[in-house]
């Protein structure tokens, strides 16, 4: 191929949609079916990459901005030139960042680290520096917030999958919450770690109660207890119970995670990298987590193959890696979309190997987003 500079020529989204083989219940309800954004970026020189959107719902939404809006800005421009086309890309809107725009960003920024990875014939966890990694530690997600015995049998069938971390679903009302996480600690024993995640579902002195239950039951983190504006409520939270406190994954740029990781009040910081402007936003706010001693711990969540191998990627060079989200739901974004397994059917003995292929180091089936695709 020329040595010349490349250029881009395409940049298409595909909105997908899903039903989940199992419904995820948290705190904000029951998740039937979910959507996302396949993201395609093309170059004249024959380079595809791909990346993912974080766009729960209404995804067509999503893909006319990235058609109308985003592309024309970066359609002809050198697709090496990362840093200066996610500014560009940044412009397509006015106000503060954050939401769609962000959102859609990402997928188009994952897309061109996968070119970059392609075209220097590296993974992109190579070309972020590397940790020499060549597996994460990972913990299952997770146990919903359903009644008993269905809880009991979700627990057991993560601990026979040979998790060692386990993530536990919980909701109010307080004494309920309570109770499922003295039960499933209980039950999960002394050895397997577990934390937790509410969703936002309570207020700041129900979640004082939630944690001090965390607490008294070794749970490694508690994760987003309150809405994430409440960064005063999440400062009061610290003080108030010894459980280490996570969230990030409602942080879509740096300036929104800065307060809660400079002051500490966070152990764990958990962007979603196709929510948080991709690798270039991410990355970011992962350095400066590190910077301040704080640990990275990807969020995948509902999302598709994209997402977590992209979030993989950053993990694995990152210095503050903790431990990666293993979803378990085996939904057709992560199972069908490429021909890369996802992690829930990967690991094993609770860690999972980063890919070694160029960029990605997948290939997306493209008659499986055909089928995926809303019309």
């Amino acid at each position: 191929m020329s040595t010349q500079a490349d250029e881009i020529t395409d940049v298409i989204a595909h909105p997908l949609q899903q039903r989940l083989p199992t419904p995820t219940v948290t705190a904000w309800g029951r998740y039937e079916t979910v959507s996302t954004v396949l993201v395609e970026v093309r170059t004249r020189e024959g380079y595809v990459g791909v990346g993912e959107t974080l766009g729960r719902f209404a995804p067509r939404a999503y893909a006319e901005l990235i058609h109308s809006g985003i592309a024309p800005r970066i359609v002809g421009r050198d697709p090496a030139d990362i840093a200066a086309l996610w500014q560009i890309m940044r412009r397509t809107l006015s106000g503060r960042a954050g939401g769609m725009l962000i959102e859609a960003i990402a997928g188009i920024d994952i897309a061109l680290w996968d070119i970059a990875g392609k075209v220097a014939g590296q993974p992109i966890a190579r070309l972020l520096g590397g940790m020499g990694r060549d597996r994460l530690d990972v913990y299952a997600a997770a146990v919903n917030w359903v009644e008993d015995a269905a809880a009991e049998r979700e627990l057991r069938a993560y601990v026979e999958q040979g998790f060692t971390r386990i993530k536990i679903k919980l909701a109010g009302p307080v004494d309920a919450a309570c109770r499922r996480a003295e039960h499933m600690r209980r039950l999960a024993g002394p050895g397997i770690g577990l934390c937790v995640d509410a969703n936002w579902g309570f207020r700041l002195d129900e979640a004082v109660q939630v944690g001090n239950a965390l607490s008294d039951n070794e749970y490694f983190w508690f994760e987003e207890p309150l809405a994430p504006e409440d960064e005063q409520g999440y400062e009061e939270l610290r003080a108030r119970c010894q459980v280490p406190l996570a969230a990030g994954e409602s942080n879509y740029t740096l300036d929104q995670a800065q307060r809660l990781v400079a002051s500490r009040t966070l152990s764990v910081l958990q962007p979603d990298i196709a929510r948080s402007g991709g690798f270039t936003e991410t990355r970011r706010m992962a350095d400066y987590a590190a910077a301040h001693g704080v640990a990275y711990a990807p969020h995948i969540g509902m999302s598709g193959i994209v997402c977590e191998t992209a979030s993989i990627h950053l993990a694995a060079a990152m210095p503050n890696f903790r431990i990666l989200e293993c979803e378990c739901d085996r939904s057709p974004f992560k199972v069908a979309l490429a021909d890369l397994s996802p992690a829930c059917l990967r690991q094993s003995g609770g860690t999972v190997d980063v890919p070694t292929g160029p960029g990605l180091g997948l290939e997306i089936d493209w008659d499986a987003v055909r089928r995926l695709t809303v019309q």
